[in-house]
């Protein structure tokens, strides 16, 4: 047996060096100086090479009989046939040409949401979109399922979610200035251990552990308490799943009867707030909102939410809320609700106090971004602006020509004939799986790119076998991350599989657009080239890097960062009219003209509370009284790796 091998990797979960012998990767081992690190990514070396690998192009049976066509329920269901590279990649692009003839290219939907894999160059979705975009261009999905509803109500308080996600608070600020967090949602580790892109190093825990040491207080609000570490030591409430708009109105109402409220910081940085407090104290229609009617909703104690809105209003105080809060039925206004408590209680602008969202959703939000961008490969210009908001599939796949209300727009859907896929897997992102795989039957033909195989790949037509980011070169750069890592190929390409990149290359080939496609560069090539690119552009920031080869042989570069941490909106708090917000009035808008104008039954021009479909408090509750909380898996990222020893060992 040879002596093994060593190659330095990177994955949404960190950065790894992988041990190769004889051509088999043996272990994925942390990088040295990672203070803790992820236990997911050594679980790639059991599902590398193991039974669910995809090694061939597939054919659905069906589908290569009879030729395209509704699949009848057959998608997941049929056997597989497999072809050569070459067969596969004339019937892909045969259809292709099909439907772009028949329907035009709007009967595409290449949306194709997903975390793909680690990688700068080797992203599957921009590579779709590349391809596409030489073609006359696909359909598309906006925004994301992480983030989606955050993603439109944002901008209309604050003017822009950009602003709000690229510039949280950093966890040195809190760490310092702050007196209590209150985080709705918690600041969940086990979210903690990755980022889109990897992770240089995982910090979130030794931040939670400095804060507590300095001082800070935390306040758990949600169902699961260790959505915080116990080295917080944190209070812990727990009203029911989906309240958390009332229970922040029952605080809004207390902070105003009992004269907590800063009204100078309203009338100077805020708009619609007196339009805001009728209804909370029951002006408008008869119902205060106080600490007893949300105690009623929430499940908790009205004094306890007397005593927390006294406690956040006598010191700097942080108010965060996970992700996943904005992910249930009217999902925006525990948001805009948050921002408005925090505009209540004066601080937003203040080291260590105001808002902030998704502390511990990934590991880098409240850390200080590189000065440079990382490297990155572009898609080029779309040719068609056509588009569905991200879950609405299954509604778009069922309901062809029909429209809908879509954040102050009125978006149509097209007559989907065709999906292609890759880079992620909506068997486990969308809200209804059992309608989906009834609306995933539709499409005359579905096209998949996938290493395993997985729900998508069972009920795709075509399936082209894809590389993992170990069977190939490519550069890790994540955002908000200080670290750029050279992540080289440790394996060969389990079977036939091909990355991304060849299987378009290959496509584009077919339709003649290959030199376009890749630019007559191979994978080194365009390794080398983003690098230079990114080189040239830390030069002109006095930012000098060392050459492609030293950075490939070194396996790792670490940029420098700004020496200044920062505090959300200081600038707008310090000069609201210079640094005025990117909304209507420049200010923060807790009642929306816009929204208002909208005239939508479920999204009122100011936060309310409105009952969900399905929560404890419903009428149904009496029925089915276990509300089922499934929260994000500390073993896999979403159902990447569920194959991975790690997730495997989890299992019951």
């Amino acid at each position: 047996m040879s002596p093994p091998a060593t190659f330095r990797t990177a994955t949404h979960w960190g950065a790894y060096d992988a041990a190769v012998v004889d051509g088999k990767l043996t272990t994925l081992t942390p990088i040295a100086d990672d203070p803790e690190p992820s236990p997911i990514g050594p679980g790639m070396v059991q599902a590398i090479q193991d039974d669910l690998r995809i090694r061939q192009p597939m054919v659905r049976a069906g589908w290569l009989e009879d030729g395209p066509g509704h699949a009848k329920g057959k998608r997941g269901v049929d056997p597989f046939v497999s072809v050569s590279w070459e067969r596969a990649l004339e019937l892909a692009a045969q259809d292709i040409a099909r439907v772009r003839e028949a329907h035009g290219n709007e009967a595409i939907y290449a949306g194709s949401y997903g975390w793909a894999s680690a990688g700068c160059f080797h992203h599957a979705q921009t590579h779709m979109r590349r391809f596409f975009n030489l073609i006359g261009g696909n359909v598309k999905s906006v925004q994301s399922y992480s983030l989606a509803a955050a993603d439109t109500i944002v901008p209309h308080v604050v003017g822009s979610w950009s602003a709000v996600y690229q510039n949280m608070t950093s966890w040195s600020v809190i760490a310092e200035h702050t007196d209590l967090m209150v985080a709705f949602g918690g600041v969940p580790l086990k979210n903690a251990q990755i980022d889109g892109g990897g992770v240089g190093r995982h910090r979130t825990s030794g931040w939670l552990k400095t804060c507590h040491d300095n001082g800070v207080a935390f306040v758990n609000i949600g169902p699961v308490r260790e959505d915080i570490a116990a080295l917080a030591n944190a209070e812990w409430m727990t009203p029911r799943p989906n309240t958390d708009t009332a229970l922040m109105l029952g605080l809004a109402y207390t902070l105003i009867a009992e004269g907590l409220h800063d009204d100078a910081f309203l009338a100077r940085y805020a708009v619609g707030f007196e339009r805001f407090e009728p209804y909370v104290m029951g002006e408008r229609d008869g119902v205060a909102k106080d600490a007893t009617w949300a105690a009623q909703i929430c499940g908790l104690e009205a004094d306890e939410i007397r005593a927390l809105a006294r406690r956040m209003a006598a010191g700097r105080t942080m108010l965060t809320a996970a992700w996943s809060l904005q992910r249930g039925d009217h999902g925006e206004q525990p948001y805009w609700m948050l921002m408005t408590l925090a505009a209540m209680l004066g601080q937003i602008g203040l080291p260590g106090g105001g808002f902030g969202f998704g502390y511990g959703a990934v590991s880098n939000v409240g850390s200080v971004e590189p000065k440079i961008a990382g490297p990155h490969l572009t898609a080029g210009h779309s040719p068609l602006d056509r588009f569905i908001p991200v879950a609405r599939i299954a509604d778009m796949l069922l309901n062809p020509g029909a429209t809908i209300d879509y954040n102050g727009q009125k978006v149509t859907f097209p007559d989907t004939r065709m999906i292609y896929w890759c880079g992620g897997n909506p068997f486990h992102h969308h809200q209804d799986l059992n309608r989906l795989v009834k609306a995933w039957q539709k499409p005359e033909t579905i096209i998949v790119n996938e290493p395993w195989w997985t729900s998508l790949a069972r009920h795709a037509d075509i399936v082209f076998p894809a590389t993992t980011s170990l069977e190939r070169n490519d550069i890790g750069s994540a955002y908000s991350d200080r670290f750029l890592f050279a992540m080289q190929r440790a394996v060969d390409p389990v079977g036939d599989a091909r990355s991304d990149f060849d299987i378009f290359g290959g496509l584009a080939e077919q339709f003649g657009v290959r030199e376009a496609y890749d630019e007559g560069r191979d994978e080194m090539a365009w390794l080398r080239y983003l690098y230079n690119r990114f080189r040239q552009s830390s030069a002109e920031e006095d930012l000098e890097l060392p050459e492609f080869e030293t950075f490939w042989d070194d396996g790792e570069l670490e940029m420098p960062v700004d020496d200044v941490a920062i505090t959300l909106f200081e600038d707008f708090r310090r000069d609201p009219d210079a640094a005025a917000l990117k909304t209507p009035s420049g200010k923060i808008e807790i009642f929306s003209e816009t929204i208002a104008s909208f005239d939508y039954d479920d999204c009122p021009p100011h936060p309310t509370w409105m009952e969900p479909v399905e929560w404890l408090g419903s009428d149904t509750a009496k029925e089915f009284p276990l509300h089922l909380v499934s929260n994000q898996p500390r073993t896999r990222l979403h159902s990447q790796y569920d194959n991975g020893g790690y997730a495997q060992a989890s299992k019951v």
